[in-house]
C-alpha cells in the first residue's frame, strides 16, 4: 500500500512539473480572496453571442456533465465528472455529441463514480487539461487516470478557493475545498459557473460539513441551476443551503432504482416546498439546459421540453397542472409528478391513491394540506 501511495505521489509531482512548463495552462484571471482584488469589479458582464448548452448525462448511480458554448467561432467544451469506473457510456455520449477535442475536464473527488472514465476519455479524446481537489486516492481507477493525463501530456492543475478563470464568455469562481479533511466527500470541488445572467452551481458530493464552509465564506452561492449535492442525499442540499443558493430548478443525478434510495424523500420534499422545480436523470434520463445568458430552457431525454410557468393559485389541478405545479403537493417528487401525470385523468384527489407510494396516509397528509383539487 505505501509503495502504491509512493507512485501515485511521485506521479503527482511529475504532473506538477509538466504543468508547470506548459504555456498552455488555463491560469486563473485572479483570485476574489487577494486583499487587492475588489470581487464586485471582478464580476463584470460579459457580451453573449452563442447559447451555452450544459448537458446533465444519465450516468447511472453516478456523475456527469458536459459544457459546450463558444465565442468568436472558438468552441470550448467542459466536463464536470466523468461517470463510473465500469462504464464506457460517457466516452460513448461524447462521441455521440461529434466531442473531438475537451477544454477541461474537473474531478469535483475521486471516488470511482466520479472520477470513474477519466482514463478511457483522455485516451479517446483530445483532453487539454485536468483540474482535482488534490486529495490522493488508494485506488486502480485513480491510479490509471494519472497514468492517463501523464502519457498523454494532459496539463494538470488544482484550484484553490477564490479563484476566478474567464474561459470565454464563461466565468467560474472556485468556492470549496479550502483544505483537505478525511471525508472525501466534502474535500469536492465545488464551483459556480456565470454565463451572462445565468449561475450554475455544483457541489460535487459535498456534505453538510462542506456546505457550511462555503456559506460561512460569504461567497456568492446564488444559482439558476442547482446540481444537488451527493446524487440527492440526505447527507446534502440542507435548507440554510438551498435557501442561500435560491435555485429555479434543482438537477439531482441517480440511477434508476439504485440501492441507496437515492434521491432521498426530506431532499426531494424541502426542494419541492420551496417550489423549485426538480429534475432527475434517474426519471428523466440525459437532461439538458440551453441558455443565451438572459433566459433558459430545459429539455429532457423522456418528456421533451418541460413547461417552466408555476401556477400562483392556492389550488393545484390533479388534472392540469404542469409538472413543476404537482410537485408543490405534499409527497409529490420527480417520480411520483411522473407517474401522477402518466396516469391522468382523475375524478377526485383520493384516486391519487391508485398512484405507487401514495398511500392511506400521504393521502391524508395531501388532503390536509389543501391544495390538490380537480379543474380548480
Amino acid at each position: 500500500m505505501l509503495k502504491n501511495l509512493a507512485a501515485y505521489l511521485y506521479l503527482l509531482i511529475v504532473l506538477f512539473v509538466i504543468s508547470g512548463c506548459s504555456n498552455e495552462l488555463i491560469q486563473p484571471v485572479s483570485n476574489i480572496n487577494d486583499e487587492e482584488i475588489d470581487a464586485d469589479e471582478i464580476s463584470q458582464e460579459k457580451a453573449i453571442s452563442a447559447k451555452m448548452r450544459v448537458h446533465y448525462i444519465d450516468v447511472g448511480q453516478a456523475d456527469a456533465t458536459l459544457l459546450q458554448f463558444s465565442e468568436k467561432n472558438v468552441d470550448f467544451t467542459i466536463l464536470i465528472d466523468t461517470g463510473d469506473w465500469n462504464a464506457t457510456d460517457v466516452v460513448t455520449y461524447l462521441q455521440a455529441e461529434n466531442i473531438r477535442d475537451i477544454d477541461i475536464i474537473a474531478i469535483t473527488h475521486p471516488h470511482a463514480d466520479h472520477i470513474g472514465q477519466l482514463d478511457k476519455i483522455i485516451d479517446a479524446f483530445n483532453v487539454t487539461e485536468v483540474w482535482m481537489n488534490g486529495e490522493i486516492a488508494n485506488s486502480q481507477v485513480f491510479a490509471k487516470s494519472l497514468d492517463a493525463i501523464e502519457k498523454n501530456d494532459v496539463d494538470y492543475y488544482e484550484p484553490k478557493v477564490g479563484d476566478l478563470f474567464d474561459i470565454g464568455p464563461l466565468q467560474i469562481e472556485v468556492l470549496h475545498p479550502k483544505s483537505m479533511t478525511a471525508n472525501t466527500n466534502n474535500n469536492s470541488l465545488a464551483m459556480r459557473m456565470q454565463y451572462g445572467d445565468i449561475a450554475f452551481l455544483f457541489t460535487g458530493d459535498g456534505e453538510e460539513k462542506a456546505e457550511r464552509e462555503m456559506l460561512s465564506s460569504e461567497a456568492n452561492l446564488q444559482a439558476d441551476i442547482l446540481h444537488v449535492g451527493h446524487h440527492g442525499s440526505n447527507t446534502s442540499t440542507t435548507e440554510e443551503f438551498l435557501k442561500a443558493v435560491d435555485p429555479e430548478i434543482a438537477i439531482y443525478s441517480a440511477g434508476a432504482g439504485n440501492s441507496y434510495g437515492f434521491p432521498d424523500s426530506e431532499v426531494t420534499d424541502r426542494i419541492n416546498s420551496s417550489e423549485i422545480l426538480l429534475y432527475g436523470t434517474d426519471i428523466h434520463g440525459t437532461i439538458i439546459v440551453e441558455t443565451d445568458g438572459i433566459t433558459f430552457n430545459v429539455k429532457t431525454h423522456e418528456q421533451g421540453t418541460l413547461p417552466r410557468s408555476s401556477s400562483n393559485g392556492s389550488c393545484v389541478d390533479i388534472n392540469k397542472a404542469s409538472e413543476k405545479d404537482v410537485q408543490r403537493i405534499k409527497h409529490i417528487g420527480p417520480a411520483t409528478a411522473f407517474e401522477l401525470i402518466k396516469m391522468r385523468p382523475y375524478h377526485s384527489v383520493d384516486e391519487l391513491v391508485k398512484i405507487n407510494g401514495i398511500g392511506p396516509a400521504r393521502l391524508k397528509d395531501i388532503k390536509e394540506q389543501g391544495i390538490a383539487c380537480i379543474g380548480g
